[in-house]
């Protein structure tokens, strides 16, 4: 950890710690980690290369002339949900949508169903971690807006339930 050394405010750094948590980030895809001990603290962060990002631009360039045609129908019941999003349960995290509890199961809901507060709409992945996503309120399920294995951001709507 680092801790304050008692020569004019010169500070001793615990590289082995700090290599220690460089490990856990390369081990976890995390970007960052921070360590509490007392009034001692310790951040290791790294930023993220290029190469990540790109993964997500084909989300928001324009698709191949081959799929252009999913990619149209795919868009068009969220352009039909869009004046209803306010009503949309949003996503909590970062992480990738599953609308199933096992690729062998059906859906949790679908268009048309009835669901109580608390229901368990879909799942979202974020480090390895299922985190089931609940109904805020009671309603009719008006629009999936995500699609199952889809990466989700925060803040971003998942369902619209009226």
């Amino acid at each position: 950890m680092a801790e304050k050394n008692d020569k004019a405010g010169a500070m001793h750094v615990d590289i082995d710690l700090v290599r220690q948590l460089a490990a856990v980030l390369d081990d976890t895809n995390l970007t960052e980690i921070e360590v509490e001990d007392g009034d001692r603290k310790v951040r290791v962060a790294r930023t993220v290369q290029a190469a990540p990002a790109m993964m997500q631009a084909p989300a928001y360039a324009p698709a191949p002339a081959a799929a252009a045609a999913p990619a149209a129908a795919a868009t068009a019941p969220a352009s039909e949900a869009a004046p209803a999003s306010f009503n949309a349960v949003k996503s909590p995290m970062v992480g990738t949508v599953y609308l199933a509890p096992n690729p062998e199961a059906k859906n949790f809901v679908q268009v048309g169903d009835k669901v109580a507060a608390g229901d368990t709409l879909l799942i979202i992945e974020a480090m390895k971690v299922m985190n089931p996503i609940h109904a805020t309120s009671g309603g009719t399920v008006q629009a999936v807006l995500v699609e199952n294995g889809q990466p989700v951001e925060f803040d971003q709507p998942l369902v619209v339930v009226e």
